[in-house]
């Protein structure tokens, strides 16, 4: 069986806000708890860490021969589409003896319907918004380390790279 281990990696977007994915990261707790899976692991595409490149070397370093990560995301757009598979796709080159999957986004399911329907039920009783103070944004600063992910035309690209050298492959910097 330890030729065939297998881990997931639950990725979701990032937030400066650190305890905003503290719902996947019980997802994924709960995964490996409840023995659903044997190596779990929780990344961030930008901002807090972990990042893909650290947990997939977590899981490599724990025997995984097959990596599934499945992206946290709802909708398909292009970080579901373009960025995480090309950034997968880099990484996965360091472990030619690893398969590494590209997995279904969260999307539509009909227990997400049963979800929506549940926080509808529970929101009703919640105060119109006028009655609600919302949390000053400068709360939440961009740490100095945390990096974010951008997108840029060549153009752009060809000359970020003039002014700063090639060492950013995925073209994260930070804010």
């Amino acid at each position: 069986m330890s030729g065939n281990k297998e881990a997931v990696i639950l990725m979701g977007h990032g937030s400066r806000v650190p305890d905003a994915g503290q719902g996947m990261e019980k997802v994924a707790r709960t995964l490996k708890e409840t023995g659903f899976c044997g190596i779990v692991e929780v990344c961030y595409m930008e901002r807090q860490g972990p990042r893909f490149d650290e947990a997939l070397a977590k899981c490599v370093a724990a025997g995984a021969m097959r990596v599934v990560l499945i992206p946290y995301f709802l909708h398909r757009g292009l970080h579901t589409r373009v960025d995480i598979p090309n950034m997968m796709r880099h990484e996965a080159d360091k472990y030619p003896d690893v398969t590494v999957i590209f997995g279904t986004n969260l999307g539509y399911d009909d227990l997400l319907l049963q979800l929506v329907k549940k926080r509808i039920g529970e929101s009703r009783q919640l105060s119109d918004v006028r009655k609600v103070e919302p949390l000053d944004r400068e709360k939440y600063p961009l740490p100095p380390e945390a990096q974010v992910f951008v997108t840029m035309s060549q153009e752009e690209a060809a000359e970020y790279k003039e002014k700063h050298g090639d060492h950013c492959h995925h073209h994260h910097h930070g804010h």
